[in-house]
């Protein structure tokens, strides 16, 4: 299954949605900013997430299958002063929201990254649990 990827993402929230709960997460890396921009929140829609870095994704590398539930991008202008010298800064940051739920854990089979302002895409395999019942 070919999805969007989220990298850099931390193991403590991978372990909560492994938990089995919906969280909204924020990202404010630009290539997850990038790639959560390309992607049409709903109930079928998945992303692959994983705490390795873009730079380092490659095949075989785990993480788990969330299904896309909401998406919201905002921009947040943040100004700074300083008394001393009189300095006067202001800046934007682009940020994404995105509600997921665990689906699955899954493994990279291929990775499909064309360069900064470019969507990171992976196809993946979902892995099978049995349970004995």
């Amino acid at each position: 299954m070919k999805c969007a990827a989220l990298t850099s993402i931390s193991p403590e929230i991978i372990r909560d949605l492994k938990a089995g709960r919906p969280r909204t997460i924020e990202l404010q890396s630009t290539n997850n900013i990038i790639t959560i921009a390309s992607v049409e929140p709903g109930p079928e829609t998945h992303i692959f997430m994983t705490s390795i870095d873009i730079e380092d994704l490659s095949p075989g590398d785990a993480g788990i299958c969330v299904f896309l539930l909401a998406t919201s991008l905002s921009m947040k202008r943040i100004v700074e002063f300083s008394h001393g010298g009189m300095v006067y800064e202001e800046r934007e940051r682009m940020s994404a929201r995105v509600q997921v739920k665990f689906c699955a854990t899954s493994v990279i089979k291929e990775v499909f990254h064309e360069g900064l302002m470019k969507p990171t895409e992976v196809e993946v395999l979902k892995s099978s649990c049995y349970h004995a019942g």
